[in-house]
């Protein structure tokens, strides 16, 4: 691994942590500060402002020139080459319904794509990580990615978006995919999805509407894990979005979800 590589994912894991220690404080009292974003069933709490700003105090500290997109706060442009791609709570909803499934996501980013990556889940104290050069870990211990080669007992993660157009569409790519595979699962929190994929909790994930937040981190977690990582091209009514799966079943999951 790099040194400049160690560096950014010793950053990236402290950031992540400063969020994570903001969010148990908050997490299963009242949410306060809610307000919502796209449509009335997307929010965004204090919990998830504060948290973001925690992940600011500690990249603002330790790289003051790089850039940073962050789910709340936006596009804060930085005069180095490195952007720091940030979501500090992935599973809003999970989080105000006392669900103990979300993760804090902190990337680091160069014109070539993922250079650092952590996916830390509070509750659970797993820390998911890699680097471009170094292996996917789980609380520093490798981990390596489902070598499932047959689709029909691969266990499928997706999500949905918040539109109710959206979710129609993708409710019928659910039922073209549900006969084809094991099992369908829902977390509601891609960053986790894509963690737990990266380990071989699921053989696949799938997911249209992600913004570069959700999946930065976790994409690159799950590369280093061995998976295939393919990009979901947008259409005419729905937004691109990511898959990711072993080698031998990617293309046969590609066109049920194409």
């Amino acid at each position: 691994m790099a040194e400049i590589e160690r560096e950014l994912l010793d950053v990236a894991r402290e950031a992540a942590r400063a969020a994570a220690a903001e969010l148990l404080q908050r997490f299963g009292q009242r949410p306060t500060g809610l307000q919502t974003k796209t449509t009335p069933t997307d929010p965004v709490s204090e919990a998830d402002v504060v948290a973001e700003a925690a992940i600011h105090a500690v990249l603002n500290r330790r790289r003051p020139g790089d850039a940073i997109l962050a789910e709340e706060g936006g596009d804060m442009g930085g005069e180095g080459e490195l952007r720091w791609v940030v979501d500090p709570l992935d599973g809003t909803v999970n989080f105000l319904f006392g669900i103990p499934a979300f993760v804090v996501s902190v990337a680091c980013r160069d014109a070539q794509g993922g250079l650092a990556g952590v996916v830390l889940d509070p509750v659970r104290e797993e820390c998911f990580a890699a680097t471009r050069s170094g292996p996917a870990t789980l609380n520093g211990e490798v981990v390596r990615g489902s070598q499932r080669d047959d689709l029909s007992t691969a266990l499928v993660a997706t999500g949905f978006g918040y539109a109710a157009g959206a979710r129609a569409r993708q409710a019928a790519v659910v039922a073209r995919v549900l006969p084809r595979v094991r099992d369908i699962r829902r977390v509601g929190a891609a960053a986790m999805d894509l963690a737990w994929t990266a380990c071989g909790r699921f053989d696949a994930y799938y997911e249209r509407g992600v913004k570069p937040w959700d999946i930065a981190a976790g994409s690159l977690i799950a590369s280093r894990a061995g998976l295939m990582v393919q990009e979901l091209p947008a259409t005419e009514e729905d937004a691109g979005g990511v898959l990711v799966a072993p080698s031998a079943v990617i293309e046969e999951l590609a066109e049920l979800v194409a």
